[in-house]
């Protein structure tokens, strides 16, 4: 339960998100109709009687599940395999104005009936606090540290591998080659076909470090804010990220690492951005101790 006192009734109903979720979803691709605008302007943030008082406590919201056996790096305290993430969805209610995030260590066999309906706070400070439900399929994938972290002659060569992939690059299409087209959809195929025969580009920081999106473990990002020390307020060791929670799963410059099967609907926001999740400046991540996992974990962002 989130016992901050703060104000509770004023926000958006969860209802009312998912509402406005399902209508965008459903209209995809096409206009609104009239009924779905009316619908639209009804989800809006306001003060709700049926919320909670201000000092009253809140249940918190469920936003992850994760079992040792489909995660493998996962890294749990001795004798549990399962992991249950909860946040509080007012960023004014945790440390640093984003949400506070409650992390529930259990053991899958000892798991009984799920309470139904689920116990879920009835409002949110802001719709993007709110997750839309989705199943994780785990894909376990290979990240190098950011490249500020690294010894100084290593970013030094990295710089120059980047450079030389430049240099063996391609000649670009020559615009005057293209003219003399009959009609503009006869220039604009011969333009995609140029495109299409160019190689793509990689560097470094968007394609083989530091995986975009939300993910367990890996290295943390720091291209918002530079890198600082984490470090566990019980033992002093350096803690790496448990989760990372994205704004988006990629943008135009890290598709490499799409999944293959999600390659061709990559301008699709439920490919992008299935979560619907944007805390803080797009980027929190939620740190524990290696020594011991049960030590108060840490939140960081950018």
């Amino acid at each position: 339960m989130c016992t901050a006192s703060h104000p509770k009734a004023t926000g958006y109903l969860l209802s009312d998100v998912r509402l406005g979720r399902r209508v965008l979803d459903a209209a995809r691709g096409r206009d609104l109709t009239a009924a779905e605008h009316r619908l639209l302007a009804g989800t809006g943030p306001g003060r709700h009687a049926s919320a909670p008082r201000d000092e009253d406590p809140l249940p918190m919201l469920a936003v992850a599940q994760l079992f040792a056996q489909d995660v493998p790096d996962l890294a749990c305290p001795e004798g549990y395999d399962l992991l249950q993430v909860l946040w509080c969805p007012f960023e004014a209610h945790g440390p640093d104005r984003t949400v506070g995030v409650e992390l529930r260590w259990r053991r899958s066999a000892e798991v009984g009936a799920v309470l139904e309906p689920q116990p879920e706070p009835p409002v949110a400070g802001r719709a993007e606090c709110v997750p839309t439900p989705c199943v994780v399929h785990p894909e376990r994938v290979v990240e190098h540290a950011y490249l500020e972290l690294l010894p100084e002659e290593l970013q030094e060569e990295i710089a120059a591998w980047e450079e030389s992939l430049l240099d063996d690059g391609h000649d670009e299409a020559d615009p005057t080659a293209l003219a003399g087209h009959a009609t503009y959809e006869e220039y604009a195929a011969a333009m995609a076909e140029a495109r299409a025969r160019e190689p793509e580009e990689y560097d470094y920081m968007s394609d083989l470090s530091v995986a975009p999106g939300w993910k367990v473990g890996g290295f943390a990002s720091w291209h918002l804010t530079g890198p600082a020390p984490v470090d566990c307020a019980v033992c002093g060791t350096a803690m790496p990220p448990l989760l990372t929670v994205a704004a988006r799963e990629c943008d135009g410059a890290s598709r490499s690492w799409l999944p293959v099967e999600d390659r061709e609907a990559a301008d699709d926001p439920r490919v992008t951005d299935p979560a619907g999740v944007y805390l803080g400046r797009g980027l929190l991540r939620v740190h524990t101790c290696p020594a011991d996992p049960a030590h108060p974990h840490r939140l960081t962002q950018g």
